[in-house]
């Protein structure tokens, strides 16, 4: 994903790290601080039944990183394991295998604020062993690739940030990559600026089902972004300033579905809120990877409140010419707010009420009741 245009500064940048790992104003505006999830109980033996591990970054734990107690859980389990993770910053890369179906991972807290797992590569950061660099979806602070993956109330955020590395010009840096179906996010946080989260499949083939309950996702540059059927539903998106004087600051989505996929992005009942001036974002532009020219982007925002950083005239744009925006489905319905006035019919297309029941929760989601799975999470 490429940036709209290179940046250029506009003042003196302040270091974002801090607000990055904190966001306790984005976090209280989401009532993410209540209430207090239930605690694990149990405790994992070697060969016993338990199928809870704690981690706690003391070392006093089951295990001392998330990486070591995903490790620790079996392949395909015959039941689900819990690694629950004790309050605290994690700065690690993880990665959840496809052979770790099933699992869990909770922050005890029940604040997403209070567990953070985070690490700073970015699509131009070198690898240590002087392989390359890490390529975009390589830059992920937490790759989830298992079917049946679930995350409660944490943050995934990646700190990479364009002022401490100016050599550096891929500058895509993710947060989160979820790759597998059934994969259920509930009241966590995606922080993050250019790729924050990446809503992916394993392969252009398959279909990948993911449900964002309540989640909190910021960025700038297409932070939104993948060929996943991926539903947000309850959610905020929120458009970040930049130091720039070009517009658009970025993008809200960009998706790229797969042709055989029926069904793209929905994001219902969500907020799109805004620290840029008013018009400096466009809402998506569709993605056409080189690698899959026959993607066939599609989002709907329905039902939703958009502030003034939305632009109104020309929400949406292309990021390739020969890929136009207007050829990929690119609807709204019922929204609201200074962000979601229509000045340009044509260039704002809306569902009718009709097409609006085939653009559901449930419809996307299929024979998988993310709703019945997010009750028996908690």
């Amino acid at each position: 994903m490429t940036a709209p245009d290179a940046p250029r500064p506009r003042t003196a940048t302040p270091s974002r790290r801090t607000a990055l790992l904190t966001g306790a104003g984005a976090a209280a505006a989401l009532g993410l601080g209540a209430p207090r999830a239930r605690a694990a109980t149990g405790r994992a033996t070697a060969g016993g039944r338990d199928r809870v591990l704690r981690v706690r970054p003391d070392g006093t734990g089951d295990l001392p990183t998330v990486q070591a107690a995903v490790d620790a859980t079996p392949d395909h389990p015959d039941r689900p394991w819990t690694i629950v993770l004790a309050p605290g910053t994690y700065r690690e890369t993880v990665g959840v295998p496809e052979s770790k179906t099933g699992l869990t991972l909770l922050g005890s807290t029940g604040d997403p604020r209070d567990t953070v797992i985070v690490h700073d590569n970015a699509s131009g950061t070198p690898r240590p062993d002087g392989s390359g660099t890490y390529g975009t979806s390589g830059s992920a602070t937490v790759t989830a690739a298992a079917d049946g993956f679930t995350a409660r109330r944490l943050t995934f955020a990646n700190d990479f940030l364009r002022a401490d590395h100016p050599e550096i010009t891929a500058q895509q840096a993710v947060a989160l990559r979820v790759l597998g179906d059934r994969s259920l996010f509930d009241r966590c946080r995606f922080l993050g600026h250019q790729d924050t989260l990446l809503t992916d499949t394993r392969h252009r083939t398959l279909t990948a089902r993911q449900y964002f309950h309540r989640c909190y996702t910021e960025g700038d540059v297409d932070f939104v972004f993948g060929r996943a059927t991926a539903v947000h539903a309850g959610g905020e998106f929120r458009m970040l300033d930049r130091p720039v004087d070009f517009t658009p600051y970025g993008f809200v989505f960009a998706p790229s579905t797969a042709a055989g996929t029926p069904h793209g992005f929905l994001a219902m009942r969500c907020r799109f809120t805004s620290e840029a001036p008013d018009g400096a974002y466009k809402l998506a532009r569709p993605w056409v990877p080189s690698s899959d020219p026959t993607a066939w982007p599609r989002l709907v925002v329905r039902d939703s409140v958009m502030d003034a950083g939305t632009d109104t005239a020309q929400p949406y744009a292309n990021m390739r010419e020969q890929y136009p925006w207007q050829g990929f489905l690119f609807r709204e319905y019922a929204n609201r707010g200074p962000g979601a006035r229509i000045p340009v019919p044509e260039n704002r297309p809306l569902l009718t009420a009709a097409e609006a029941a085939a653009h559901t929760p449930e419809a996307y989601l299929g024979d998988w009741d993310a709703r019945a799975a997010l009750r028996r999470a908690r």
